[in-house]
Order: structure tokens, then C-alpha cells, then sequence
């Protein structure tokens, strides 16, 4: 099953790291995605640019307007992800706690709905090609 790992951090304290913690911080990154690499749970991610690079949309009695920045403001923001594989939700939570950005922000795992095992089934009193092969 893929689950979706989603990094908040404060953006603000991470700018605030020397340069000797920031590159501790992240080789610790680097290190990580290597190792779940190895692992196979590795399906994608992504680091995010800062949130003042941003733009978020609404749509509205048919009007879409555009807000940049974030839509609302947190202590803490996306600022990256994981997308990865595991046998079940505590694998993924063992994955996720690995995460550097567990000690100094939070990590929310969702799984990820499987669209592919929800297959359509044939309405009734209507054949389909499959059906009738």
C-alpha cells in the first residue's frame, strides 16, 4: 500500500540554522531517502520552495481568484514530501519517524486511495464487451 508522507516544518526556525546544522540537517535528508531507496519503499518525493513562493486558488460563485502565499497562515508548512510504499500503516509510521523533520516539525502520514482496485462494475440489466466474451 503507497502512503503519503507530508513534512511541515517552520520555515523561520529552519532559516535561523547555521550552516554547520543546516547541512547536518540536510545530510540527515539525503541520507534518509538513500536508505528507503535501498529498502524499496521508495516511490517519489519532493522538498518544496518556501511558502512565500506560493499561490493558492479558490473558486467562488464561479469566480477564481488567487491568494499568493499560503491560503491560511500556520507555525508550520509543507515543505516537502515522500510518497512510499509499506506492507501496512505501522511500516509506514516506522518510515516516517525516520524522517528528520520528525524532530522539529511534524510528519502526517495518509494513505493513498487506490483508485486501480476500484473497478466499475457493469450496471444491471446492461452487457458489457466483457461480460458477454
Amino acid at each position: 500500500m503507497r502512503y503519503v508522507c507530508l513534512i511541515y516544518d517552520d520555515e523561520k526556525k529552519l532559516g535561523t540554522m547555521s550552516k554547520e546544522e543546516a547541512n547536518g540537517f540536510m545530510g540527515a535528508y539525503f541520507q534518509f531517502t538513500e536508505d528507503i531507496k535501498k529498502s524499496g519503499n521508495y516511490v517519489a518525493g519532493e522538498a518544496l520552495q518556501p511558502v512565500q513562493s506560493a499561490t493558492s486558488l479558490r473558486s467562488r460563485a464561479g469566480k477564481l481568484s488567487t491568494t499568493d502565499g499560503p491560503f491560511i497562515e500556520t507555525k508550520e508548512q509543507l515543505g516537502g514530501f515522500y510518497l512510499i510504499e509499506a506492507r501496512d500503516l505501522n511500516e509506514a509510521l516506522q518510515i516516517a519517524g525516520r524522517i528528520p523533520s520528525v524532530k522539529t516539525g511534524t510528519i502526517e502520514v495518509r494513505p493513498v486511495v487506490d483508485f486501480s482496485a476500484q473497478k466499475e462494475a457493469p450496471r444491471a440489466g446492461r452487457e458489457t464487451a466483457a461480460t458477454t466474451a
